[in-house]
């Protein structure tokens, strides 16, 4: 059994409403039996085939006996306490094959309760070893074969007169998963409605003080013209801030869909049980300062009356839209409408995006400060931007990942409809320990945030200022189709700077065909030169900087194009005004024009044009160049397709969990694996290995050399003893021996050095020449597993040439780890040596990947080095950590 299915936990149902799953045990023998005899005969009909009398009895007696069958698992759904729908199964005897059957009562029909019981008794099922799931349904049963049939896995349907028989293979594929998000993203933008577009608020906690939080945000609501009611709640004051209080949330006229509560900590809870017993449907708690045992009860309270939570410790939400018109924050100015979404950890980064947007006059449409993030998480605001048909542009801060795959699949989709972007927070040490105390979450190393990042194409700034330098193009720009630049002037010195700042954010500045010099020259002044930069010289009027602007963007010589200007006195003189050169154009140009103006005393603005799209005008020419590369980016990333993860043959999981579970039934605690059953592990999933033999003494080492030394004669001869790591940092190993003499010799320097502690010597061929690389897996306790690629050999740790990528490793992830490490070029053939056999390192990697992401128990694997040459990639040493870790779907619907 799951540790889904061990600890109750909830999920949202297609209405948004929230279930309790857990697994259900003897004393659920009255519920069982109520459930079935509360069913209409018909219902009843279809789940027996029969309306036997006796039949509710057995099925609750068979649930009362669920310690008696060790195949069977039964998953219950709650609400309040009874229950309202039951999924089980009993696997048949010698089969990987489980019976199933599910009822659900009346009233709940059509709301979803059967496909999340099913979602999640197949995870346990797989979890026992389960491949496929039968049962047996009226063919006039059309509800629940078509639960089968929507489930997205595959289905098998076997018609027998008035029966049909059906086989569920259990299997998770793409359509499986993309099933599974379907369904996921329509039950929880419907929970976030009450909270996010509420018809009734109600604000708990703004005191008479006009200083407390709990009043600012009243007023915000009560002056930013929200369109429903509002409600203050106060023990004692009939009116706070021109709103009527009450005292109690029971004694409102309406129930509220959203109470905002700005209480002190102590209290939040019991704040939110009222709220929770008068039916609100969500919260927002703005109050800080609540220990662990006060966040968890608050938690329970929502779950357990099924409200959704933002917060607490956060600045509050917005909603611009026209027909919510709603401001819980406690900012100082209203946000203004727009197409940006903006969802924070941090009040005070919230505030700065909010103003930044404000001063290049972005609007917001909705604005959510997710504070510690007990509930609503950056995922859920993603599917409600991708679902509120106003968002555009998506902006994210955040310190820490509840579900980071899950995260990771819903920002694939979404950025593919809008730019996703965040701030890269927490890259040094410092960093990642202030955000782990701030958010009371686990930090997360750097090489991993990113590697989510890259692969789930979010353009992840630095700081604030290069967030927003990013927003401001990608909201006024089109993206460029590449990496080609060209830079304009009317001062060489600026147009030199803007060229390095280009090539530095890894752009490209192309010299210019001759034919589009003589056009571009063509329109400037004399003196003006077009190699790449073009100087158009402090002569240049307006009409010519415009109609050469106009002929470097719709050229197909380059993909973007970067105007730099200062002010001239030539300029004062003739009363031009360079700047209105860029922004007169009528019609919008097919490649993005951005300026760098070095006298604005602003980092960034949009600059209106006559056309409508606005000109971002950065004050450095770096923030100018950096936003043109995030762009371009994003355009490569929407080009490449979404990537597959290939079937592997000659792949045995079966074996490899059963090497897995003896290893941890001997050594509970987990640990480094000797070196057979390491070889024994790689080689179920066909990871090339350098031949070796185990020698116990010198005799054995002599022999085992005799018949590996390859035409040359030669050996490797490694010590081994149990937690033994780095070889060659402890001269554990000696290369090149030939003959049985230099290998006595070299296992007697090994005894004498290293004695009783030494159980062994591993001997080997010595490997051909080739490019050491080092391939390894890291199983993150968030993100999960992380596979590696860089240099390898004794340099690995000094150089840190490494890229890494989460699993499962697409084809195109695996194309990145191989080009991405600054080492690349050796296994292409760099300065005429010989290439690597890149199939095959793509073959290992991903067969590395299918290891990590089979065995959660993997903590790690270190094959370094990998021999890469044109015959092959062959792992020469490997290490790999085990530890006790129970399965986990990252995939599984359910609440945090």
């Amino acid at each position: 059994m799951t540790r889904t299915q061990e600890t109750p936990v909830h999920a949202l149902l297609t209405d948004g409403t929230t279930v309790r799953i857990r697994r259900a045990r003897p004393p659920d023998r009255e519920q069982v039996q109520r459930l079935y005899e509360e069913m209409s005969p018909d219902n009843l009909r279809m789940r027996f085939f029969s309306l036997n009398p006796a039949s509710a009895l057995h099925a609750a007696e068979r649930v009362a006996s669920a310690g008696d069958h060790p195949g069977y698992c039964a998953l219950a759904a709650e609400y309040g306490g009874r229950l309202v729908g039951l999924a089980e199964y009993e696997a048949l005897p010698g089969s990987s094959t489980a019976e199933i059957s599910v009822a659900v009562a009346d009233r709940w029909h059509h709301r979803g309760v059967g496909t999340l019981l099913l979602e999640h008794l197949a995870d346990a099922a797989r979890t026992a070893g389960i491949t496929a799931f039968s049962a047996d349904a009226l063919a006039e049963n059309h509800s629940v074969l078509e639960v089968f049939r929507d489930l997205g896995l595959r289905v098998v349907r076997h018609f027998d007169g008035p029966e049909v028989h059906c086989t569920v293979r259990l299997a998770q594929d793409e359509n499986y998963l993309s099933a599974v998000d379907a369904r996921g993203r329509v039950s929880d933008v419907i929970s976030l409605e009450p909270l996010l577009r509420p018809g009734t608020v109600a604000v708990i906690g703004a005191g008479r003080r006009p200083g407390s939080v709990g009043r600012a945000i009243l007023r915000n609501i009560h002056n930013g013209s929200f369109t429903g009611r509002l409600f203050a709640v106060h023990p004692e004051a009939a009116a706070i801030a021109g709103v009527r209080a009450w005292r109690s949330v029971a004694l409102l006229p309406r129930v509220p869909d959203l109470a905002v509560i700005a209480v002190p900590a102590r209290a939040v809870a019991e704040v939110a049980e009222e709220c929770g017993r008068a039916g609100v449907r969500s919260l927002l708690v703005v109050s800080a300062g609540l220990d662990r045992d006060q966040g968890s009860a608050l938690l329970d309270a929502c779950r357990r009356h099924g409200m959704r939570l933002v917060g607490p410790n956060c600045l509050g939400l917005a909603n611009t839209e026209e027909a919510v018109h709603l401001d819980a924050t406690f900012a100082a100015r209203h946000p203004g409408a727009g197409t940006a979404g903006v969802a924070v950890q941090s009040g005070g980064v919230g505030i700065a995006l909010l103003d930044g947007l404000a001063r290049l006059g972005i609007g917001v449409s909705t604005f959510v400060s997710l504070g510690d993030k007990v509930d609503v998480s950056g995922n859920d605001m993603l599917q409600w931007w991708e679902s509120d048909g106003r968002t555009r542009l998506a902006l994210l801060h955040l310190e820490s990942f509840g579900n980071p795959r899950a995260f990771s699949r819903t920002a694939r989709r979404v950025a593919r409809t809008m730019p996703v972007l965040t701030v890269d927070a927490g890259r040094s040490t410092a960093g990642r320990r202030a955000a782990a105390s701030h958010t009371a979450a686990a930090a997360t190393s750097t090489m991993t945030r990113q590697a989510l990042f890259t692969q789930a194409g979010i353009t992840a700034a630095r700081t604030i200022g290069e967030l927003l330098d990013t927003a401001a193009l990608l909201h006024a720009q089109p993206l460029p189709r590449g990496r080609r630049v060209a830079v304009v002037s009317n001062a060489g010195g600026v147009g030199v700077l803007a060229a390095d700042a280009c090539a530095e954010a890894g752009l490209v500045v192309p010299p210019l065909a001759a034919g589009l010099m003589d056009e571009v020259l063509a329109l400037l002044p004399e003196g003006a030169t077009a190699g790449n930069p073009v100087d158009v010289t402090a002569a240049v009027g307006e009409d010519r900087l415009r109609r050469s602007v106009d002929l470097l963007a719709r050229h197909g010589a380059v993909d973007a194009v970067l105007v730099s200007l200062v002010p001239t006195a030539v300029a004062d003189a003739t009363g031009e005004d360079l700047v209105r050169a860029l922004t007169a154009a009528t019609a919008p140009l097919p490649r993005p024009v951005v300026a760098v103006l070095p006298a604005r005393p602003g980092r960034v603005e949009l600059l209106p044009t006559a056309g409508g799209r606005a000109v971002p005008a950065y004050s450095d020419a770096e923030d100018a160049a950096r936003a043109l590369a995030h762009a371009a980016t994003r355009a490569d990333w929407l080009a490449r397709s979404p990537g597959v993860v290939p079937e592997l043959p000659d792949v045995s999981t079966g074996r490899a969990k059963g090497l897995t579970a003896a290893f941890l039934d001997r050594v509970p605690d987990g640990g480094w694996l000797d070196p057979r059953t390491t070889a024994a592990l790689l080689g179920c999933y066909g990871i090339p290995q350098i031949p070796w033999e185990w020698a116990r003494d010198e005799d054995e080492a002599v022999a085992a050399a005799e018949r590996l030394a390859g035409p040359d004669g030669r050996v490797v001869i490694k010590a081994y003893w149990p937690g033994l790591l780095h070889k060659s940092e402890q001269h554990a190993l000696h290369l090149d021996l030939q003959g049985a003499a230099r290998v006595r010799a070299a296992h007697r320097d090994l005894v004498a050095r290293f004695g009783d502690r030494m159980t062994g010597v591993v001997v080997q061929p010595l490997a051909e020449r080739g490019t050491e690389l080092l391939a390894g897996v890291v199983q993150d306790e968030v993100f999960g597993p992380l596979v590696m690629l860089g240099l390898g050999g004794t340099a690995t740790e000094l150089l840190a040439d490494h890229a890494a990528r989460l699993a499962p490793l697409t084809d195109l992830d695996v194309h990145d780890l191989l080009t991405a490490p600054r080492c690349s070029p050796l296994l292409f053939g760099y300065a005429g040596g010989p290439a690597a056999d890149v199939g095959a390192l793509e073959q290992l990697l991903h067969r590395l990947s299918r290891m990590a992401t089979d065995l959660p128990e993997l903590a790690e694997a270190d094959l370094n080095p990998v021999l890469a040459g044109p015959h092959g990639a062959t792992a020469l040493d490997a290490r790999v950590r085990l530890v006790p870790r129970r399965p986990h779907d990252p995939y599984l619907r359910r609440l945090r």
